[in-house]
């Protein structure tokens, strides 16, 4: 991380093929550089809003973006996006699901929660390669956020 310990990317992600895959999507785009994983959404709340192990953060330097799987343990990732786009303090962060469920009720509900993004993770590596890097080109350069 850089001298500000700023987070660009937040990975909430348990499974570990599913996450050496995005890792090694990523450093292939050249956007690994300040990635924070965490592998359950109880740990993803905690980071987000800064308590338990993330208390020394503060939430205004929250993460620029949020790779958010559905299928987590003890708090599943609808939940993670629920609290989050329900606080004025992280209600602006950009969340891009990023999941293997096809599930149309999955995204409805995850637009309807505020999700920016849906993707169905692709099966084959330069597939998933290719929509990782359109999407953190996306939001991390093109993309003009607002100022916390």
């Amino acid at each position: 991380m850089n001298e500000t310990n700023e987070v660009e990317i937040l990975l909430v992600e348990d499974n570990q093929d599913d996450l050496d895959m995005t890792l090694r999507a990523l450093r292939k785009a050249n956007l690994a550089n300040r990635i924070q994983i965490v592998r359950d959404g109880a740990e993803a709340v905690d980071f987000i809003f800064c308590r338990g192990a993330h208390a020394h953060r503060k939430v205004e330097h929250g993460p620029k973006l949020v790779l958010l799987d559905l299928k987590l343990p003890k708090i599943d990732g609808m939940e993670v996006l629920k609290r989050m786009k329900g606080d004025s303090r992280t209600q602006i962060i950009p969340v891009v699901v990023l999941t293997s469920s096809k599930e149309q009720r999955d995204v409805i509900e995850s637009y309807k929660l505020g999700v920016n993004s849906y993707i169905v993770k692709p099966v084959n590596f330069e597939g998933f390669t290719a929509a990782v890097q359109e999407m953190g080109m996306y939001w991390l350069l093109l993309n003009q956020a607002p100022k916390p």
